[in-house]
């Protein structure tokens, strides 16, 4: 009897605690309407020395942001790590100091549009124009050649960056890469106007609740909030209608410029790394008529592009997903020691 009322007393206890913290994180989570950041999310600190590329592109005077953490092996050579979109340079702070570590010289910019880089309204948003201020970057850096490892729509970047200049990308590698299907092959085309009204009405708690269900299958803590903030302060910012525009160009890009179809033509060793989780499927709202086709099944995707190109690794982690870097350190690391000696 006595042992059971231990028991129960205890349950109590824990019980206690656990409201206590959940309430406490849930007061700190609304602190986040308080967040705010101006279109170059000025008052943000990005791990590593910022510096600027100034240069011109479709006739306008622009920069790209970027960190860059030299070489101490010249053999190794320089790796260049490229964002997602709800995303900027910052997030790849663990993968860029465990290259370092190696001997990797990292380059990590953030692109025309994102993090501290220009955002400029009257811009052709496209992977051919970012993919070219990108090797514009390399050049003024003398990087003669490079690796690739990519995220999400920087998948789609990456991709495009290898197909235009092959003799300069030694390899690829794609961390849950979007793109890998080719999306108005399954869903309705919509105009800028409409990706611009949709990021208008985004508020915080919209972007925690998306992260949360699609990113990390139902979980949040601090580790994932942190990489929202940068988002979160802009939709809470008095910048946000220039940024909405810019995002919805973004979009625009994403969906008129597959890379799928030209996956068989890559010349260098090319990786995926999937978290089989992930289930990030643009579109799939307006989907056409008649379409019964599941987009985003990550489970399914790698086995799809190998039917594409049997020269590309797969290597799936079960049970992660839209980003295995942020969610199991560990596991991807593994991962990607594995990609880095890829040759097909």
């Amino acid at each position: 009897m006595i042992r059971n009322q231990l028991f129960f007393q205890l349950g109590l206890v824990l019980n206690f605690f656990i409201l206590v913290s959940s309430i406490t994180y849930a007061q700190d989570t609304d602190n986040l309407k308080k967040v705010s950041f101006d279109k170059n999310l000025s008052g943000y600190d990005y791990p590593f020395k910022l510096n600027r590329y100034k240069f011109q592109s479709q006739g306008k005077d622009l920069d790209m942001a970027y960190m860059y953490l030299p070489t101490s092996n010249s053999d190794k050579g320089v790796v260049t790590l490229l964002h997602g979109k709800n995303f900027n340079g910052a997030y790849w702070k663990e993968t860029a100091e465990l290259l370092n570590s190696m001997g990797y010289g990292v380059l990590i910019p953030d692109q025309l549009g994102f993090g501290k880089s220009s955002k400029p309204l009257d811009y052709q948003y496209s992977f051919e124009a970012l993919s070219n201020n990108t090797k514009n970057l390399l050049k003024h850096l003398d990087i003669k050649s490079t690796q690739l490892i990519a995220h999400s729509m920087g998948g789609m970047l990456a991709s495009r960056f290898a197909l235009l200049f092959p003799d300069i990308t030694k390899r690829i590698i794609l961390v849950n890469p979007i793109g890998l299907e080719n999306y108005l092959n399954f869903v309705e085309y919509k105009d800028v106007s409409f990706f611009y009204e949709k990021e208008l009405k985004l508020k915080y708690k919209s972007i925690i609740n998306y992260q949360k269900k699609y990113y990390y299958d139902g979980s949040w803590n601090t580790k994932y909030e942190a990489l929202a903030i940068p988002l979160i302060g802009w939709v809470n910012g008095s910048d946000w209608p220039t940024l909405a525009k810019v995002s919805a160009l973004a979009y625009n890009m994403i969906f008129t410029g597959p890379v799928i179809e030209e996956f068989k033509n890559f010349k260098m060793p090319v990786t995926l790394i999937i978290g089989t989780r992930d289930r990030t499927g643009p579109g799939r709202n307006w989907k056409k008529t008649g379409i019964e086709y599941e987009l985003g099944r990550y489970d399914n995707l790698g086995k799809q592009v190998k039917k594409r190109n049997s020269k590309i690794n797969v290597i799936e982690l079960e049970g992660l997903g839209h980003l295995p870097q942020v969610e199991d350190f560990e596991r991807y690391r593994n991962a990607l020691h594995k990609a880095l000696k890829y040759n097909n």
